[in-house]
C-alpha cells in the first residue's frame, strides 16, 4: 500500500470518527478531530502505565490526533498527573492515563487531595484490567504450593511473616493485608517504589512473600525463584491459569483488581469527549495493542463513559470499608 493511499484511508477513518462538528480548516486540519494530543500519565518512564500510554498513543495517531505525545508527570504517587490534567485546557487537547488506585483508593488514606476525582475528571474509556497475585520466594519451601498452606507455615516461622508490595496505599497491599486478616497472621508490610524492586528482594530471599500485578510476576516464573501461590481474580487468569484464586482457596471474600483508564479535563465538550472514546475503542480493539498490553499481562478492555464511571463509583464503595479496617491514612 502506498503511503498516499494509507494516508487517505486513516484519514477517511478519523474522519468518520470526527463527524461534522469538530472538522477544522483545510483538508489536514479535517483528518482528525486534535492536532495534536497529549497523554499525561503520573510513572516513569519504561514502566506499566507508561508502556500502556506509549502502545495507545501509537494506534491513536491518525486517528484521533495527526500527533500523539506521552508525558509523565511523576511524583506523589500519581497526583501529580491528576492535577496537571485537571488544571489542562478543556479541548481535547490533553488526556489523563491513570490507574484506578489514584481515583478510587486515594481519597480513603488521603485527608486531602489536590484533585476531586468525581468533580475535576471526566471518564473517557477504560483502557485495561489486570489482577495480582502472591508470589513467594527462596524465603519459602518449595514444598509450600498453597495460601493455606503458606499462611500455616508462618505460624511457625513469624519471623518470616511479611509481604512487600509496590506502595503503602496500593491496592496490592491491601490485597495483602485482607490476605493476611483472613489467615490469621500478622504479616508485616514492607512497601517500596515498584513491584520489580520488590520482587528483586523476594529472589533474594530478603522477604517472604509479594503482592503485586500477575504481569510484574511473570518474567521472573520460569527460572524456580519465584512461585505463585495464588491470585486475585474472580476466576483463575489466562496467564497463569495453573494458579488458584484466593477464592478457590478459602479466601472468599478476596477478589481484587485494578484497572487502567483515560480521563480528561472537567468541562470537555460532550461531542469531544464522545469522539475521544470512539477513538480510543478502536485503538484498544487492534491486534498490536491487545497482543502487547498480554506480554504484560493485561487485558485491553476499553468501555462507554457510563460504564467507566459506574466502575469508579462501585470500586470507591468497595476500598472504603476495607481501607477502615486496615486503619491506614497518610498525612
Amino acid at each position: 500500500m502506498s503511503t498516499t493511499r494509507r494516508e487517505f484511508i486513516q484519514g477517511s477513518a478519523a474522519a468518520a470518527i470526527a463527524g461534522p462538528g469538530l472538522l477544522g480548516h483545510g483538508a489536514l486540519q479535517a483528518q482528525v478531530p486534535v492536532d495534536t494530543l497529549k497523554i499525561v500519565t503520573g510513572f516513569a518512564a519504561g514502566g506499566t502505565s507508561d508502556t500502556v500510554c506509549r502502545r495507545v498513543a501509537e494506534a491513536l495517531r491518525g486517528l484521533y490526533a495527526r500527533s500523539v505525545i506521552v508525558d509523565n508527570k511523576t511524583g506523589a504517587g500519581g497526583q501529580i498527573a491528576i492535577s496537571t490534567v485537571k488544571s489542562s485546557p478543556a479541548d481535547g487537547s490533553v488526556m489523563l492515563q491513570t490507574p484506578a488506585s489514584m481515583l478510587t483508593v486515594y481519597p480513603h488514606i488521603y485527608k486531602k487531595l489536590p484533585y476531586e476525582p468525581f468533580a475535576d475528571l471526566v471518564p473517557v474509556s477504560q483502557a485495561c484490567s489486570f489482577e495480582f497475585a502472591l508470589g513467594v520466594g527462596p524465603a519459602v519451601p518449595a514444598s509450600i504450593t498453597s495460601v493455606p498452606e503458606f499462611m500455616a507455615w508462618l505460624k511457625t516461622h513469624p519471623e518470616q511473616a511479611n509481604f512487600g508490595s509496590p506502595a503503602a496505599g496500593s491496592s496490592p497491599h491491601f490485597t495483602g493485608e485482607m490476605l493476611s486478616r483472613a489467615g490469621n497472621v500478622a504479616m508485616r508490610h514492607v512497601a517500596y517504589r515498584g513491584t520489580q524492586p520488590a520482587i528483586l528482594d523476594l529472589t533474594a530471599g530478603q522477604i517472604s512473600s509479594v503482592s503485586g500485578p500477575i504481569g510484574d510476576f511473570m518474567p521472573h516464573l520460569g527460572g524456580g525463584r519465584v512461585r505463585l501461590l495464588g491470585v486475585s481474580g474472580a476466576k483463575r487468569s489466562r496467564f497463569v491459569p495453573q494458579v488458584a484464586t484466593f477464592v478457590e482457596q478459602g479466601y472468599k471474600d478476596i477478589v481484587t483488581d485494578e484497572w487502567f483508564a483515560f480521563y480528561m479535563p472537567a468541562g470537555t465538550p460532550a461531542a469531544v469527549v464522545q469522539q475521544a472514546n470512539a477513538a480510543l475503542r478502536a485503538a484498544l480493539a487492534k491486534p498490536e495493542v491487545v497482543n502487547g498490553l498480554a506480554d504484560m499481562g493485561l487485558e485491553a478492555k476499553s468501555s462507554t463513559q457510563a460504564e467507566l464511571l459506574a466502575m469508579q463509583r462501585r470500586d470507591t464503595d468497595y476500598w472504603g470499608p476495607i481501607v477502615k479496617a486496615v486503619n491506614f491514612k497518610v498525612e
